[in-house]
C-alpha cells in the first residue's frame, strides 16, 4: 500500500507542475511579448510608403506597443494569481 501511495502523490506533484507549465496565460502572454517586440522594431522606423498608407500614423509602433502592454499583463497576472491545483480531484473517494 505504501507503493501505491507514494506513486499516487509523484503523479498528484508532476499533475501540479503540469498545470502550472502549461497556465494559458503564459502561453497568450509570451506569445504577444514576442510578436510586440517584433512589431515595435518594424515599426520604429518605418518607410515613407508606409506611413502614406497609414495616413501618417506610426500604425506598426503603437500595435507592437500595445502587444507589449497585453502580453506583460497576462504574465504579470499569471505571476501574482498563480494557478491553484485542488488537493483532491472531485468525485474521488477519500481513502
Amino acid at each position: 500500500m505504501s507503493d501505491l501511495h507514494k506513486e499516487v502523490s509523484e503523479l498528484e506533484r508532476t499533475s501540479a507542475t503540469a498545470a502550472r507549465l502549461f497556465d494559458i496565460r503564459r502561453i497568450i502572454g509570451g506569445l504577444f511579448v514576442v510578436y510586440g517586440v517584433i512589431v515595435t522594431i518594424a515599426g520604429i522606423s518605418p518607410s515613407e510608403a508606409d506611413l502614406k498608407k497609414a495616413e501618417g500614423v506610426h500604425i506598426n509602433l503603437w500595435t507592437g506597443l500595445a502587444m507589449l502592454a497585453l502580453g506583460l499583463f497576462f504574465l504579470i497576472w499569471m505571476k501574482l494569481r498563480p494557478v491553484q491545483v485542488p488537493d483532491e480531484a472531485p468525485g474521488t473517494p477519500e481513502g
